[in-house]
């Protein structure tokens, strides 16, 4: 074995003149490993330093500290600082400790190994194929800042986020001990308290920071060369699937074919040079992890199990990431500039908190397997929101006024967790009862009828009963019909992404809720509308100009027969149960300073100079009741392709005209509507009907793309 070796090192090195640098790294690469395979020592078992070297990987701890990140666009500075980080490896219990998924060797090794290896083993405690690790966030600060044109910042914000703690849980389960990835991969993580201070200065560069998020996810990043933009998505899209194996519903696998993507011309730059320095520094590194490939090279396995063997290397893993926090607050505060008495001093900013979100029991949840299945479950278990303080010169809720915090309330949806208890933790690894603390595999839902039967409005409810939102997509094959549920997704191949069904749900449910419209809660969001409209950011995204093709081609009796027996759909439904909405009169105005500025003009006055508010008893109000409200919007998934099509028809079927409207059903249940009045105790009285209780529902449909009729 090892003269074979030897001769294939020395063809290798004769033959280096006359080949390419990566065919000579490979060769070397591969020499290496077989060198490596072979064991030099005979006392030691077979793979015994690659399960020590496994295990020693498996147990290394990361510490970092003061760790900053900083992301600069336009006049947008945005920095994170952590103080500390750090990663390790914990038992059952999440207490730290030296853990290992492998135990089918441990009984050989104890035969073989020497009295310090011997007794270091027996203080193993190795786990049943499951790895657990722990990452602890210290002093998170988050800064949102804005520059000049000189690219300085001349005063800074208050951070968003001040010395936020957090802790992340990561679990792993693997099928056997030779999986080189994990079946399942659950990443969870946990806040206590989350406090956020946005000013209105902050507010449109957090808007924008939402939106890059937001494009990026879509892939709608746009500015491209002429010719430039589908190589640079496609190179994007094939280095995302091989990190990921995951890919957005909004862009079709159809449109980037693989024999495209292997055309890219950004995938082969500067590749002899990759391949060198890869190699060279893999060179260093033992050979943890073998590839199917040079296995079955080096040991000779037949093609039927090379080809099994891939294919269960290549299984798409179950990827649950989940983000709790048990309470969070989001401040809005306005700003004003103040200058010293001195010349040369620097200006300082003023703030001042004018509203407030209160949010217990937060949710955020992501079920993904492949590009077959994916899930997005939020919500919330109740929320408030308060009026603090002043507003635009009117002084309503001063800390002289004397105004009850009922008052200050305008809004509140669901329970507190005193009574709701800890729901929202349900199954997650920081639930007691979640079967990974008891030992025990869990089982998703990877079936989309199974999916709907148990994530009802009912069921969200029940966990949170404030909000509930479920966004589902799933692709299943019609050739293969493999769906999400099965076990080996990768067995779809690219050229059956032209025959696959695709499906997209998303359901938003909001529990009963009450919300009053005064002047001092009005004027406060028209406030913040004002301030995230006071910007100057071009959009990510671009509309495409129209281009109209004068000669388009018929579309063949196939395509038309597959059209009609499934078309693609997003179909959003938004539910409101028992709402309860007070418009009392308006005790002061100011919307003829607000709206000139929402129109687009500057806002030059800034804060008003009035004089203290003087609350109006009784207030007459008008009460409306809903016992609930469904809205359902349905439209084609890839309209402007199917558009095309159907227009093209000289006779399309009613089923394929159906799907080229874009429909809206409104369907009203209980809505009644009162008088009342507010007394000087903050007590409404008893309410005199005016409308009385009724039921009704609209429907409305738009066409897409007109421009093709």
């Amino acid at each position: 074995m090892s003269t074979s070796v030897q001769e294939d090192h020395e063809s290798c090195g004769s033959s280096s003149t006359n080949r390419s640098t990566t065919e000579s790294m490979k060769s070397a690469v591969k020499s290496r490993r077989i060198q490596q395979s072979a064991s030099p020592d005979p006392d030691l078992p077979p793979g015994y330093v690659q399960s020590l070297i496994r295990r020693v990987v498996n147990n290394v701890n990361i510490v970092i500290n003061n760790l900053i990140l900083k992301y600069v666009e336009d006049d947008i500075v945005l920095s994170v600082n952590i103080t500390s980080a750090e990663c390790y490896t914990v038992d059952e219990f999440w207490d730290r400790a030296f853990m290992d998924i492998s135990v089918k060797n441990l009984y050989a090794q104890l035969f073989v190994c020497n009295v310090f290896f011997l007794t270091y083993a027996l203080l193993l405690k190795a786990t049943d194929l499951v790895l657990r690790k722990m990452i602890n966030f210290s002093d998170c600060t988050v800064c949102l800042d804005k520059r000049n044109a000189s690219g300085k910042i001349e005063f800074y914000q208050e951070p968003l986020l001040y010395k936020c703690s957090f802790r992340t849980r990561l679990h792993f389960t693997y099928d056997n001990l030779n999986s080189k990835m994990p079946s399942v991969i659950k990443i969870h993580t946990l806040v206590e308290s989350l406090k956020l201070s946005i000013s209105d200065q902050q507010l449109p560069m957090f808007i924008r920071i939402m939106q890059l998020g937001i494009a990026l996810y879509y892939g709608e990043i746009g500015n491209f060369k002429d010719g430039e933009g589908e190589d640079l998505i496609c190179h994007t899209k094939d280095m995302l699937g091989n990190i990921t194996g995951t890919e957005d519903e909004a862009s079709s696998v159809m449109q980037y074919p693989t024999q495209y993507i292997s055309q890219d011309p950004y995938l082969h730059q500067d590749d002899e040079q990759q391949q060198g320095w890869v190699s060279w520094a893999w060179s260093f590194v033992p050979a943890i992890v073998s590839y199917d490939d040079e296995e079955n090279d080096s040991g000779g396995i037949d093609d039927g199990t090379a080809e099994q063997q891939k294919s269960q290397s290549l299984k798409d893993p179950i990827i649950s990431v989940g983000f709790y926090c048990t309470k969070a607050t989001v401040t809005f505060k306005l700003t004003e500039m103040q200058a010293e008495s001195s010349y040369y001093s620097p200006q300082k900013v003023k703030s001042k908190e004018v509203i407030c979100w209160e949010q217990e029991g937060t949710t955020v949840e992501v079920l993904m397997k492949g590009e077959l299945f994916f899930d997005c479950q939020i919500g919330f278990v109740g929320c408030q929101a308060m009026c603090l303080k002043g507003i635009m010169g009117i002084k309503d809720f001063e800390d002289n006024m004397n105004r009850s915090d009922e008052e200050a309330c305008f809004f509140n949806c669901g329970e507190n967790l005193s009574v709701k208890g800890m729901t929202y933790l349900t199954n997650s690894l920081f639930d007691y009862r979640s079967p990974e603390n008891n030992s025990i595999r869990a089982e998703f839902i990877l079936d989309a009828a199974h999916h709907k039967e148990t994530y009802t409005e009912i069921a969200g409810m029940q966990r949170f009963g404030a909000f509930y939102m479920d966004y589902l997509y799933t692709m299943e094959s019609t050739s293969g019909k493999v769906s999400g549920n099965q076990q080996d997704p990768s067995s779809v191949k690219s050229e059956d992404f032209g025959n696959v069904q695709e499906m997209s749900t998303k359901s938003l449910i909001v529990g009963p809720l009450n919300l009053r419209l005064d002047s001092s809660a009005v004027h406060r969001i028209m406030k913040m509308i004002v301030c995230a409209l006071e910007h100057e950011y071009e959009p990510y995204s671009r509309t495409k100009p129209d281009n109209m093709d004068g000669s388009r081609t018929m579309p063949s009796s196939e395509e038309v027969a597959s059209l009609e027996e499934y078309i693609p759909t997003r179909l959003t439904t938004f539910t409101v149960l028992k709402c309860t909405i007070i418009i009392p009169v308006a005790e002061f105005n100011l919307l003829d300073h607000l709206l000139p500025i929402i129109m687009g003009e500057k806002n030059l006055s800034g804060l008003l100079n009035t004089a203290s508010f003087q609350p109006l008893r009784p207030l007459p109000s008008i009460r409306i009741l809903v016992d609930k409200v469904n809205l359902e919007h349905s439209v084609p998934m890839y309209a402007e392709q199917l558009v095309h099509v159907v227009s093209s028809l000289s006779q399309p079927s009613d089923n394929l005209l159906h799907y080229c409207y874009s429909h809206c059903y409104l369907k009203i249940f209980g809505f009644q509507a009162a008088l009342t009045s507010l007394d000087s105790k903050g007590l409404y009285c008893i309410p005199v009907p005016v409308i009385p209780s009724f039921s009704t529902a609209l429907y409305g449909k738009l066409i897409k793309f007109p421009k093709y009729w």
